[in-house]
């Protein structure tokens, strides 16, 4: 059994590193056209959950949606090469490299900003609100709705004051996650606001690790039964 397992692990290992070694070795067009696949199918997932009948319409809205996150990789992946030159220029001198940097990421973001204005447009252009509503959630994860949804069940007395105040700061961070690079970045960019509703509802006068654990107590009751 070990042996079998041992000869498993390796047979793995040969195929990552074979993949690996195809990758590297693949020309600047070969990669392109790679990525292009990718976004390709994850807009698809996301125009698919539409409810689109059009099909000319379908495939106008998937161009928008591909096109957005081909604009947020590049406006990423330029930053980044900027970013990693400073430093290189900058050598040892951290404190230079760190100011230069804060201005290149204000520049980065009003960039940001713009995509993402017209994004919306087109997106606003081509659907209904409820639509629009959708493909936000879908390109990060439904966090927002999941997180709301989290909120109320774990804390059963909000106000509706309490409630509006979270759901603000959630489409909030939605917003700013839509242009995130990554998806570990569309989620720490959730776990900042998260952070922030937290200290709000402490200073509302809520024990969050008590509420935390009574919701975890419902949980269990409910799934015993």
């Amino acid at each position: 059994m070990k042996k079998t397992i041992k000869l498993l692990i390796a047979g793995l290992a040969l195929i990552t590193a074979t993949q690996v070694k195809a990758q590297d070795a693949a020309t600047p067009a070969q990669k392109a056209a790679q990525y292009t696949q990718v976004i390709t199918e994850r807009s698809n997932k996301i125009v698919s959950a539409l409810g689109i009948t059009d099909s000319v319409k379908y495939k106008r809205v998937l161009n928008v949606v591909v096109d957005q996150y081909r604009v947020i990789n590049d406006i990423h992946d330029a930053r980044n090469a900027k970013a990693k030159q400073i430093k290189e220029q900058a050598g040892a001198d951290k404190t230079a490299a760190n100011a230069q940097i804060a201005v290149l990421d204000t520049a980065v973001q009003v960039q940001l900003n713009q995509s993402h204005n017209k994004y919306l447009a087109k997106l606003n252009t081509n659907l209904n609100p409820t639509q629009v509503e959708k493909v936000k959630d879908l390109m990060t994860y439904n966090i927002l709705p999941i997180t709301y949804k989290a909120y109320l069940e774990e804390v059963l007395t909000l106000t509706d004051v309490q409630k509006a105040q979270i759901k603000t700061w959630l489409v909030e961070a939605r917003e700013h996650a839509i242009d995130a690079e990554s998806s570990d970045k569309k989620h720490a960019i959730f776990g900042k606001y998260k952070g922030r509703i937290n200290n709000y509802l402490s200073a509302q006068g809520y024990d969050m690790k008590k509420e935390s654990e009574e919701w975890q107590k419902r949980i269990k009751a409910a799934e015993g039964k």
